[in-house]
């Protein structure tokens, strides 16, 4: 058909029959062309079912071959008030061990891969994610393990003491690693929310190791493990097949721990209270003959905004405008370099190696932070210019800045959502949160909608509450909490004069 189109072409081009055709008209003798179009509602709705027993089921079409599928519980490190910090962490660790119908990890892994399958558990402070990625037509196997991983582990003692060994090694790792963000993220959420939910530990305190036991676990597990707290989400597969392996698999199925306790649930609100966690020692994590730099860390956050909220997405925004990276990202403009922490930050100021921000947002709180790090010497003066950033965010975006940072956010998350298991994740979590799944063109919509002045209304807002403070390794010169609040609090940013004597 292609040759044929190109030889018409050249003959008609050429004037030798039809001197006068045009191209764009359809040629003839070539049968009209039948382009696929969308039945009816749109194809990517995402379809949700409540089942008897409280669990709901959500699903989103994807044309492909593979598909993943996953249960999510509202369960983390912030519900484990009454309990030792560490379950949530220990639990994810277990996961995908032996079952009631599987001898062991292996077993499942074996079974996995007839499917062209793979598996994985993660935990964040809110949410408990299962999922497995394989073939569509291994659906009802893949919901059969589901169910049996999440509702009938063995939790065997030999299970328990590697998970201990293995915790033991992640903490170890975390201490020693170049790379500080998750452990500033973990001391800024220390410090924003202290003591209380989202502010408790995501890893299990060295202390309470020992503690956690198959007792502790199934007791956790019976308050919050039940089908109300639970979405069975699926990417790639029809959603009555999804419906009817959940009723199969999961409507009536005993956990292992006996019934649910669903009245023992931790419902606290996050307290926002600022605050400073100070880590003044680092480990030589650089030995060797180009020893890494020696740097100071600090990251300054302020609350902002719960995701279920309407400021949510200015603050989506705001993020994207500040932006920023380390001082040897990749890329050019475009990719960057154009947000606000590159062009006032890093292009003015060399000796800064890092200056990213950070908008970490749950269903009662949020917190929007500054991540910046230099030579110890000149920590007071990263500091000055980070609280110089936070106040300039209350004056008025430039219309080209706004536009860019709005068309950035719509492009990665456009981008994002051409991943299964990101779409996945999406569905499930917004399902888990809400009862309800927003689409990628409403939020495209939200976001074209966001002015100036809405930018300039949560960063007023955002800059009446207390900073929270995030401070690690060498901190001889690091300002007080105090001079940092002041800072925040004035019309500059800049830090209260110090004068010293000797030096």
């Amino acid at each position: 058909c292609l040759y044929r189109f190109v030889r018409l072409s050249t003959k008609y081009s050429s004037g030798s029959r039809y001197p006068n055709i045009s191209l764009s008209a359809p040629l003839p003798g070539i049968p009209k062309p039948v382009f696929a179009s969308v039945d009816g509602q749109e194809q990517c709705e995402t379809k949700i079912t409540t089942l008897e027993n409280g669990l709901k089921v959500a699903s989103q079409n994807k044309f492909g071959q593979f598909c993943t599928v996953g249960i999510l519980v509202n369960s983390g490190s912030r519900h484990e008030t009454k309990y030792p910090s560490g379950i949530a962490h220990f639990l994810e660790k277990l996961a995908f061990s032996s079952t009631a119908q599987y001898g062991s990890k292996d077993e499942i892994l074996l079974t996995l891969e007839k499917h062209g399958g793979i598996c994985d558990c993660q935990t964040s402070r809110d949410t408990t994610m299962y999922a497995v990625s394989a073939e569509v037509k291994g659906l009802d196997t893949i919901v059969s393990l589901l169910s049996d991983a999440v509702l009938q582990p063995r939790l065997l003692d030999e299970e328990i003491e590697m998970t201990r060994m293995a915790v033991r090694f992640e903490l170890e790792d975390l201490n020693m690693r170049p790379d500080p963000e998750p452990l500033l993220t973990e001391m800024i959420h220390a410090a924003a929310y202290r003591g209380n939910t989202v502010g408790l530990p995501r890893f299990c305190p060295v202390d309470n190791v020992e503690k956690i036991d198959k007792k502790l676990l199934h007791t956790y597990l019976r308050s919050y493990y039940c089908p109300e707290r639970m979405v069975l989400a699926g990417v790639g597969i029809e959603h009555e097949q999804l419906v009817a392996c959940a009723r199969k698999y999961l409507l009536d199925v005993k956990p292992v721990w006996g019934a649910s306790t669903p009245t023992n649930v931790d419902l606290s609100v996050a307290q926002y209270t600022g605050g400073i966690v100070r880590v003044r020692d680092m480990s030589d994590v650089s030995l060797g003959p180009t020893p890494i730099p020696e740097l100071t860390h600090i990251m300054i956050g302020l609350e902002s905004c719960s995701f279920l909220e309407e400021d949510f997405i200015p603050f989506a925004v705001l993020n994207m405008m500040m932006g920023g990276g380390g001082s040897f990202s990749a890329g050019g403009p475009g990719k960057g370099m154009f947000t606000r922490l590159y062009l006032n930050v890093l292009n003015r100021h060399h000796w800064m190696y890092n200056a990213t921000s950070y908008h970490h947002s749950y269903e009662d709180s949020g917190l929007l932070c500054i991540h910046a790090s230099a030579d110890p010497r000149q920590v007071r003066e990263m500091v000055e210019i980070i609280t110089r950033e936070f106040i300039q965010m209350a004056g008025t975006a430039g219309e080209m800045e706004l536009a860019r940072a709005k068309t950035q956010l719509k492009s990665m998350l456009m981008m994002n959502l051409e991943s299964r298991p990101v779409i996945f994740e999406d569905v499930g979590r917004q399902v888990l949160a809400t009862g309800k799944r927003k689409l990628p063109h409403e939020l495209c919509d939200l976001i074209s909608n966001i002015t100036a002045s809405d930018i300039k209304r949560v960063t007023t807002k955002m800059l009446r509450s207390k900073p929270a403070v995030a401070a690690l390794g060498d901190l001889t010169e690091m300002p007080s909490y105090e001079h940092i609040q002041a800072a925040l609090s004035s019309k500059d940013g800049r830090l209260p004069r110090m004068y010293r004597l000797f030096r």
